[in-house]
């Protein structure tokens, strides 16, 4: 008579475990016999600071208002083709510095993208939008 063969249910691991084991005790020999050294970055001696961005002030009623973050200059108030101008002239003179957008809670979505698309049609790279914590 056969015998009905039965299925192996179970996984063996020792192998498993006896590979683990070999491979824990090379590393452990080898570790201490590799003395590389590890090239960390380092920073030139004049730290750059950080570029302070314009920031264009859009209100309610629609109007704008562009300041220099890097100057203590008050905020002037802008139209739209004046307000292009500015920021070219400003971006003519340091071309990394970013421009951000800060509507106030009243003005309408569409003006702040109308903006944001402005200056991105007019060649401004770097324009984000301006968050502050609520409180």
């Amino acid at each position: 008579m056969r015998r009905s063969r039965k299925a192996i249910n179970q996984m063996n691991v020792v192998p498993y475990i006896d590979v683990m084991l070999v491979l824990l005790v090379i590393f452990m020999v080898t570790a201490p016999l590799i003395t590389g050294q590890v090239e960390l970055p380092t920073m030139s001696s004049q730290a750059s600071a950080p570029v302070q961005p314009l920031e264009v002030t859009l209100r309610p009623d629609g109007t704008f208002s562009l300041r220099n973050t890097a100057s203590n200059v008050a905020p002037v108030r802008l139209s739209r083709a004046e307000l292009v101008g500015r920021v070219q002239a400003a971006l003519a003179l340091r071309p990394d510095q970013p421009v951000v957008i800060a509507a106030d809670r009243g003005a309408r979505y569409e003006d702040v993208l109308g903006v944001l698309d402005l200056l991105k049609r007019n060649g401004v790279q770097k324009v984000g939008l301006l968050v502050r914590q609520a409180s």
